[in-house]
């Protein structure tokens, strides 16, 4: 049987990855990739590697858990380079294994590739059918097996190989690809995944988010384009529109959700945008109440827009433990019954005897927010009005959130009503879809919104295919 890292208290969607790369001779690219990471850790946490090419060697280091455990400075030392790759991994094909980490690596020749993936690719059945050696456990192995076995059959050098084998896969993909003497970024036709270039140095820097940049000392250049490869090497960077019937379909939750607060999509902030939300959910829904109170963290700046546009007192009623992310060790079950207290608690002296506006960014499984609601009464709130800044999650997601089985989505099947009242809550309300999108300041055409409308924009699975691609021993 595969062995599983145990991660108790799945609270939110998993989102697929957070990718780096980084092409700057004479730099300390190792050192940089790491922080660079380290400011990506909450696009994944199950795993983290780098991938590094000194013109001779491509070396690539992964392991299991957060980057400041995987990486340390003697580790970092022995990676020497001036042209690197870096990924922090939440998995949405294959399990938390040590052979699923990333990035994923391929001997070609006398050469290798490194590839580091953000995304889910949904036609991962169909691909594996391809690809000659069989052992590939995720869709990032099987895109990296099809790039190598095109180099090596008809001799390409990597962007041609990409060129031929990209149009293959269906889904979302931004990728950092390397060999020993180039650096590749790509967004896939629907751009559903961010992926960003920066300059440093007289070199180049691609993340997934600005804040990648911003912690590393780049300047922002520009966002790839969907359908867009650039090509980094000692001459500069060359860009290749791959598809040139892309349409930009950047998720809507890395707005509500998966981006940091202090990053840039579309040219907008998502700390502002996530305030607007806010602003606009209490023009929407107007609640008579003593306090606003978020759920730490995403749901702060959308409480705090609630709060400002409504003349509700805002106080920060939860406090979060900031230490706690993903652990090999359970509570017991006693704990495990209450098992929200140990990354939230509540304030009594805030909560007593006061009507709560309580805002948070989203609800999937429900459970959680559920207990969530218990603990604000068990502090001593009359009443708890529940504010939603994004619309009813009710579709499964098979572009890199970690929602394929729309049986686990609280949403799905139910009215606002019935919602309301499995979490035990005097009144609930969700942030409308036009107005969300119309709070991020982007156009409003450039969203995947499937997980909230049902509108997918490509073919997708019948059914979640997360472990398709391994077999129990």
């Amino acid at each position: 049987m595969v062995a599983h890292v145990d991660i108790p208290f799945p609270t939110r969607p998993g989102e697929a990855c957070g990718v780096f790369g980084i092409h700057t001779p004479g730099g300390d690219v190792a050192r940089l990739t790491y922080f660079g990471l380290f400011a990506l850790q909450h696009r994944g946490q199950e795993s983290a590697g780098i991938g590094i090419s000194d013109r001779e060697t491509l070396t690539v280091y992964k392991d299991l858990g957060l980057v400041a455990k995987v990486f340390d400075e003697r580790t970092l030392a022995g990676l020497q380079g001036d042209i690197a790759i870096g990924h922090t991994r939440y998995s949405t094909t294959g399990s938390t294994v040590w052979k699923n980490a990333q990035p994923v690596y391929r001997q070609v020749g006398r050469n290798g590739i490194a590839l580091a993936h953000n995304g889910n690719l949904t036609n991962t059945t169909e691909l594996a059918t391809l690809v000659e050696s069989p052992e590939a456990t995720t869709d990032s192995e099987l895109m990296t097996a099809l790039i190598a076995e095109r180099m090596e059959s008809h001799g390409d050098d990597l962007a041609n190989a990409l060129a031929s084998v990209l149009p293959r896969l269906d889904g979302a993909y931004s990728l950092t690809i390397m060999d020993r003497d180039h650096l590749v970024g790509v967004r896939d036709p629907h751009g559903f995944r961010p992926l960003c270039l920066g300059s440093i140095d007289g070199g180049w820097v691609l993340a997934s988010e600005t804040a990648a940049l911003d912690l590393v000392g780049a300047e922002f250049v520009r966002e790839l384009d969907p359908g867009e490869m650039v090509v980094i090497d000692d001459d500069g960077v060359t860009s290749i529109p791959l598809f040139p019937t892309a349409s930009d379909q950047l998720c809507l939750f890395e707005f509500v959700y998966f981006a940091r607060p202090d990053s840039t999509l579309h040219g907008q902030n998502v700390h502002r945008a996530r305030r607007r939300m806010g602003t606009a959910l209490a023009d929407q829904a107007p609640v008579d109440a003593d306090v606003v109170v978020p759920v730490p963290e995403s749901g702060i700046p959308a409480a705090q827009g609630f709060a400002e546009a409504s003349g509700i007192r805002y106080t920060e009623g939860l406090v979060k433990n900031r230490y706690v992310g993903r652990t090999f060790i359970q509570p017991a079950q006693s704990m495990r019954d209450r098992g929200i207290r140990v990354k939230l608690n509540a304030m009594p002296g805030e909560l007593r005897g006061r009507r709560v506006a309580l805002v948070d960014d989203s609800i999937i499984r429900g459970s959680t927010t559920r207990q969530l609601v218990q603990m604000v009464r068990d502090a001593g709130a009359s009443e708890v009005h529940l504010r939603i800044s994004s619309p009813p999650y009710r579709w499964p997601c098979f572009y890199g959130m970690d929602t394929g089985d729309r049986s686990t989505l609280l949403a799905a099947g139910r009215d606002v009503d019935e919602i309301a009242d499995f979490l035990e809550v005097d009144s609930l309300a969700y942030l409308e879809l036009d107005r969300l999108i119309e709070a991020t300041g982007a156009p409003t055409d450039s969203f995947c919104t499937a997980c909230l409308s049902g509108k997918y924009p490509t073919d997708v699975p019948i059914a979640n295919a997360k472990f398709v691609l391994e077999v129990a021993e």
